[in-house]
Parts: structure tokens; sequence; C-alpha cells
């Protein structure tokens, strides 16, 4: 399998991601995303849009601020309860997640939910090494809030301090009133969500599996009470085969159900799709069942009604809501993971391709003139033809085999070259990324043929 530091490398080297202000040294654990992450970041987005919005009648988007009324943390119980369970090595003065540690140490145990005494016993008892230093001397686990604070307004006053959102959820919550009411959706239905959010948390340098600043792909689906664990489970099942749909091998992906002991307080089922990561299985979407435990919180504390009346059974209640919550980072991580390969040819060359799902590959065609001099007017009016519909890329230096390499390297579908017969019958070669089978394809049947092997 391929290792992290090979996808790192390769994501710099091909203008993937780039390291946060690298030019001053860095700032640790920001990423900037090039010319190929931007396109597959937005690729992922649209994706996901398409399936949990687009293709889903009674799904609705959100657009929420990043910066919301500090009571919305306060009724969440972030304000007093999202923190993490910090503890320092007192011999290289490093500083860890507790329940990280203790997972690292046996990944069969899931130390969500412990409190801080007894996961400061486990790694007393179990001496657990230090990650950086190998020692296992560590100070009292103490609680660490993970949410950004900024100040509303030019006085930096307590009363200004607001937050930057840890997670998009509150806001779709806060909000479901009005969704509800503008749209006149009836129960079940559910509100979609792409956006950034921040948490300044420690971080276990895994490059961008977890990261301070992310963004995330969240639907909250408001059901009727009881029917939650049926719907729970239709969304499970929905999220795990659009992964699969897009490329992930079922083998590589894992649910894990939380035991009852495991569970939030606010949650009575909860799953995570894991993934295989070069360090091994980990977290890649979260599906919780929240029970009413966001609407009630707000409405209690804002003193709004936030109840919906049935239109078939005329009564009164709060829905229950289903929540799949994905970090688009994470998915970009595991997509570069799967699809990275080098293939030896016949002539013992390397091929480096990526066999990303054709939907998500950054350019979904290049358009190469086969001699500059002789093709290039003709090939350049194709690619801005075809750069209408499609994110295309046009290539005309070096030789036609180094172009060729070079798009596969970087998941490019179909190579289009436009050679002597094209002046004669306005058609061009296509070639295949994964199979390099090539096809003569007249210019005006380009943008069919196109949509045709790039589809979702």
């Amino acid at each position: 399998m391929v290792t992290l530091d090979q996808i790192v490398q390769y994501a710099k080297s091909t203008g993937f991601i780039f390291q946060g202000s690298e030019l001053y040294g860095g700032l640790a654990n920001t990423w900037d995303y090039g010319p190929l992450g931007s396109l597959l970041k937005k690729n992922i987005k649209d994706a996901w849009t398409l399936k949990f919005q687009r293709e889903t009648p009674n799904n609705v988007l959100l657009d929420s601020s990043i910066l919301l009324n500090s009571e919305v943390w306060k009724a969440s119980g972030h304000v007093g309860g999202f923190s993490d369970p910090l503890t320092e090595c007192k011999s290289c003065n490093q500083r860890f997640r507790a329940d990280q540690l203790i997972e690292n140490h046996d990944n069969t145990l899931n130390a969500d939910g412990w409190d801080t005494d007894k996961m400061y016993q486990y790694l007393v008892e179990h001496k657990v090494p230090c990650p950086n230093c190998d020692k296992s001397d560590y100070l009292p686990i103490r609680k660490f809030n993970m949410m950004f604070q900024t100040y509303q307004g030019v006085i930096l006053e307590q009363a200004n301090q607001i937050f930057l959102r840890p997670e998009t959820a509150q806001g779709i919550f806060i909000q479901f009133k009005n969704i509800q009411r503008s749209t006149r959706k009836k129960i079940p239905f559910g509100v979609c969500q792409v956006g950034k959010a921040f948490r300044n948390e420690i971080t276990p340098g895994n490059f961008i599996f977890r990261t301070r600043e992310f963004e995330q792909m969240e639907l909250e689906y408001f059901v009727k009470p009881g029917t939650e664990l049926d719907w729970f489970d239709y969304w499970k099942t929905y999220c795990m085969d659009w992964l699969v749909n897009l490329g992930l091998r079922k083998d590589d992906l894992a649910f894990d159900d939380h035991s009852p002991e495991a569970l939030s307080h606010y949650s009575n089922a909860t799953t995570d799709i894991k993934y295989r990561f070069p360090w091994g299985f980990d977290e890649l979407w979260g599906i919780a069942s929240r029970t009413d435990f966001d609407l009630k919180a707000h409405q209690t504390h804002s003193g709004e009604d936030l109840t919906y009346l049935d239109p078939e059974s005329n009564e009164r209640y709060l829905p229950y809501v289903i929540e799949p919550s994905v970090g688009v980072e994470r998915l970009l991580l595991a997509f570069l993971t799967s699809a990275y390969d080098e293939e030896t040819l016949d002539n013992g060359d390397i091929r480096q391709i990526l066999h990303i799902h054709p939907a998500l590959a950054p350019y979904k065609a290049a358009v190469l003139p086969l001699i500059k001099k002789s093709h290039g007017e003709k090939a350049f009016a194709v690619y801005q033809m075809l750069s209408k519909y499609f994110d295309v890329s046009y290539d005309e230096t070096q030789s036609i085999g180094k172009r060729y390499r070079r798009q596969d390297s970087i998941g490019t579908y179909l190579c289009i070259t436009v050679d002597h017969d094209t002046e004669k019958d306005e058609t061009v070669t296509v070639r295949n990324r994964d199979t390099m089978e090539q096809v003569r394809i007249p210019i005006n049947e380009l943008k069919a043929y196109i949509e045709e092997a790039v589809k979702f």
C-alpha cells in the first residue's frame, strides 16, 4: 500500500496540496490546496451535493454564517463541554490527546466517553509510551476547550467575545423553523450544508487528516420520533454505497458501531465509517442519531417554540435528527490514497497514475497538439470549446508520450490529441487513462462523449 510520505510528496509535486505559509517557515497543521487540489475539493463537494441534496427531493441547502451569537454555543453545550482531554509528557513537554494515546496503544479500545481519571489511570498502569520520546511519565489530564475565540467590534471585552464555529450543524438547527416554514417541507426532510469549521485541537500530524481549519459536508435529517433508528440504518447504507460508487474499495471500508456506553450524551445510535489510511483504519465519516437534543436545547435556551405540527396526525413534537457528517479533506485524502498507483510497463518504465473516479478527476480531459507548430491553433480552439463545459487542460510541451504520462499522473481521464488527420476529417484521437486505448471521435461529438465518460 502507498505510504503517507509518498502521498505528501506526490501532493506537493503535482500541485494538489502545499504547506500553509511555507514561504515563512510554515504554520503548523495548515495547508493550501493548489490548482489540482482546489479542483478536486470542488468536485468532491459537487458530488456530495448532487447525491445528498439534488437527487433527494426532500433535502434542501443552507449556507449559514461562520460567526454566530455566542448564546448558540451556550445552548448547544460547546462553551462548557466542547473540549479535548489534554495531557503533557513530563520528559519532552509535548502535549497529546489522552484518548488518542490510549487508542493508539490498544486499537481495540474506544476511549470516547471515558472520564479523565479513567484515562489517566490507563496511561499510568499500562505505561503508555510517549510518541515523541518513548518515556512514560504524564501530567494529569485536563480539559482543553477547542473553540477559537475572537471579538466582535473594536473593544476587546468579554461581552464582545464570539467564536469561530466548531461545526456547521448548529447553524442548521437554529434555522430549522425558518427552513420548514419557507419550504413547506413535511417530516421527514433534510438540510444539507457545506462549510468551514474551526477546532483548536491537538492534532496527530497525519497530513490533512485532522486540521484546525476544515470543511464539513453535513446533512441534518429531521424525522418523526420512533422512526429514527430505521432512518439511521438507511443513511448508513446510503453513505457507504456513495463511497464505493466513487471508487473506494469495500475491503478498505468498515462500519464501527459505537457501544451503548461509548455513545455521546445526545445520541442513541452512532457509527463511524472507517477507511484504511496508510497508518491503518481511522474515522472517515460519522453518522449519528442525535435524538431531539439540539432542537430541545435551543428551544429551552431561546424560549422559542421549535416544535413541528404534523399535518397527518395533528400532533406537535420536536423532530429527531440523523446526522451524517464528513470532512472534505478526509475524503480527499482517502480518494488520493485509494487512487494513487505506480505501474511497471513492459519496457521497464514506471508509470505514475491516479486512478481516481472520472467525475472527481481535477481535469476531465487534456487537449494536446501532436506537433505544436502544425496543430497548436486547432488544438487550442478545441480546448476553448470544451472549457465552456468541463475543467480541461491544454499541454503543448515535450513529446506526446511524456504529456500522456504527465496527465496520467494527475488523474486526467481523457487525452484528446489533434493531429494531421484532424485537418482532413475534423476528428481527434481520444485516449483513455486507465486502459490506454485510443479511439477517433468527431470534434462535434466530443462534448457528449466526455459527458458520458465522466458522469457520476
